[in-house]
């Protein structure tokens, strides 16, 4: 028999509708999985206790509305850190930001809550939505629950295995250069970066600002589509959301696949070439080879943006207006201080190289010409989309790798080589499993990526579905 905390968002929504499930038998199942299995896998920072206000509330309006309430109602999510919810400690899993407490609700919290979404907890992640894998955290790496020995993704790396689990129904994750999708194929569930702008940003700690973007991690394609369209909108509070219909994508039935394959050539494991290419004909679509020829600097353009990003917004964590506060014998010795205490190794080295790209004289040489490449990237995509309704390929180059394997940041900046793109051009992009590769005797799941034009949303969640049938056991 299924457990309650092992349901879909779908089958556990019906449950609690049918009345063989109670919200709060719904809430202690997944509180206690996420209790019992966090010693190992160190996906949450920090386990909630039970809002009986609001649980008690969520039964309520089930009780009271019946299939009119919110399909989320009811319903545990895990939060990713770096997600401000109001009370709550919101650190982006670094020390400068260990004793925050979010003043606030984020958009997307304010929205859940509407919605009678319950909280479970705050999940771990790379120190600012910075890194891969999640080794990057202030806190301890997250593990996965596949194969404890590796790791989880990143930076969404918490939410992943959190979902992946069983310690939430469903989960929000932050999406840069593919930190939902990331985790999601190494942790096996779904993951969805909506279009830039699609979803607000206010109440999210800014890593990269024109590239993140809130996503939902979820255990299927039509869980994912139901906490997407709860989030989604423009917000006043946010002037990058963008309204629905902005963008003059046609409605259309999916008919063909364009599969970049001048890409694969160095970067790909031969296994995830393989399953890859058995997947992408099993879906019964026409599949056309395309070229997008700037997607071949587009590692180097994304990074340098990032960098330059990145900088920018964490400048604001001096110990003097935000952040770890340390005192030295002058407020200089103060500033130096506080942010060599407060941040951890990766997040220097982005500042550093980030300010360096911005530098009189090198700002021309680097940050414009990023800049002009990321055009050019989009130009390529659009094309495409003239020619082909969706882009596949693998969403990661391997399965997880083993904790502290890529110790070299340049091997795990290689790892974002086919998530990149899509942020880099606002497109949205899903994430789905496509079975597992064995590895060490242990089965490691691997994604598979599709990538649709602005606000095509619809076409994912179909072929996401199609794409789910396939690799089901």
């Amino acid at each position: 028999m299924t457990k309650p905390n092992e349901l879909t968002l779908v089958d556990a929504a019906r449950a609690l509708r049918a009345k063989t499930l109670s919200v709060r038998e719904l809430w202690d199942a997944c509180a206690e999985a996420a209790q019992a299995k966090n010693p190992e896998l160190h996906a949450y920072l920090e386990i909630f206790p039970a809002d009986v206000a609001a649980i008690d509330a969520a039964q309520k309006r089930i009780d009271t509305e019946g299939e009119a309430a919110p399909m989320l109602c009811g319903i545990p999510l895990a939060v990713k850190d770096n997600i401000l919810i109001e009370g709550n400690i919101a650190s982006a899993a670094s020390k400068m930001l260990e004793n925050h407490r979010a003043p606030y609700d984020a958009t997307v919290i304010q929205k859940l809550r509407k919605a009678g979404a319950l909280f479970l907890g705050r999940t771990n992640m790379d120190e600012f939505a910075l890194g891969g894998s999640t080794e990057n955290s202030a806190f301890g790496v997250t593990k996965n629950p596949h194969d404890p020995s590796r790791v989880s993704g990143g930076t969404s790396g918490g939410s992943a295995a959190a979902v992946a689990a069983h310690m939430a129904i469903a989960a929000l994750g932050t999406d840069t250069g593919g930190s939902v999708r990331n985790p999601a194929s190494y942790c096996g569930v779904v993951g969805l970066k909506p279009t830039y702008g699609g979803v607000s940003r206010s109440g999210v700690i800014a890593a990269a600002s024109s590239f993140d973007q809130v996503g939902p991690i979820t255990k299927t394609v039509a869980d994912a589509r139901i906490l997407l369209e709860a989030i989604a909108g423009k917000d006043e509070k946010d002037s990058t959301t963008i309204p629905a219909g902005l963008y003059a994508t046609t409605p259309k039935e999916v008919r063909t696949i364009g599969v970049p394959t001048h890409l694969f050539a160095d970067a790909l494991d031969p296994d995830v070439l393989e399953r890859f290419t058995t997947t992408v004909k099993s879906l019964g679509y026409e599949v056309k080879e395309i070229e997008l020829p700037s997607a071949t600097p587009a590692l180097a353009a994304y990074y340098i943006i990032n960098f330059a990003e990145v900088s920018t917004n964490l400048a604001r964590f001096d110990g003097i207006r935000y952040g770890h506060a340390a005192r030295g014998a002058t407020p200089l010795d103060d500033y130096l201080l506080s942010r060599t205490e407060g941040f951890g190794k990766e997040t220097k080295r982005r500042i550093l190289l980030g300010t360096y790209v911005l530098s009189s004289g090198y700002i021309d040489a680097y940050y414009r010409k990023a800049n002009a490449a990321r055009a050019a990237l989009r130009r390529d995509f659009e094309k495409a989309f003239a020619t082909v309704d969706l882009i596949a390929t693998p969403t990661m180059p391997t399965p997880a790798f083993v904790v502290g394997a890529k110790s070299d940041p340049l091997s795990l900046y290689l790892e974002d080589v086919f998530t990149v793109l899509a942020n880099l051009t606002g497109m949205p992009a899903l994430s789905v499993p496509m079975g597992t590769l064995s590895r060490e005797g242990k089965a490691l799941p691997v994604g598979i990526h599709f990538t649709a034009p602005h606000q095509a949303e619809d076409r994912l969640f179909t072929i996401g579905a199609v794409g789910e049938k396939i690799h089901s056991v």
